[in-house]
């Protein structure tokens, strides 16, 4: 039997705390031990620096905050990372989801995105949500939508 290529450019799984995007972590995660790739569990946090919050903010307050939810959410993540035959890279930013997810693969060359179709996002019924198809249209690299 012919052993699975090994894939050195890592794949690129968004998570913003749904459920959708912890599917898409698992399934990430078994693809990358099978073609021995790097995950790289990625977390957007909303840019909050608005002229009104800094009225009662600094700047390093509100960057703080939003990496602190951000490493929040990406520890949760530890139940499904631990203990897996695969390198796991942890990466917060702060901004535009699409935009940052986009930016991410590019800046790690990656082999491809790996989301759910749907996240925490105002507008929970759309059949795709609005970050997974921004995310398609923008993406450097293959993107997999998981439900």
């Amino acid at each position: 039997m012919a052993q699975p290529h090994k894939m050195n450019l890592p794949i690129i799984v968004p998570i913003d705390d749904s459920e959708y995007s912890y599917h898409a972590l698992k399934y990430a995660i078994e693809f990358a031990e099978k073609m021995d790739a790097k995950v790289i569990v990625l977390n957007v946090q909303p840019n909050i620096q608005t002229v009104n919050v800094q009225r009662f903010f600094s700047k390093e307050e509100i960057k703080e905050y939003s990496l602190g939810i951000g490493k929040e959410i990406l520890d949760k993540t530890d139940v499904l990372t631990t203990d897996r035959n695969v390198s796991i890279e942890k990466v917060i930013r702060i901004g535009i989801p699409k935009v940052e997810i986009c930016s991410v693969a590019k800046e790690f060359k990656a082999h491809s995105i790996v989301m759910g179709s749907r996240g925490l996002g105002p507008i929970r019924g759309t059949v795709l949500g609005s970050v997974s198809y921004g995310v398609l249209h923008e993406a450097p690299c293959p993107v997999t939508i998981v439900p």
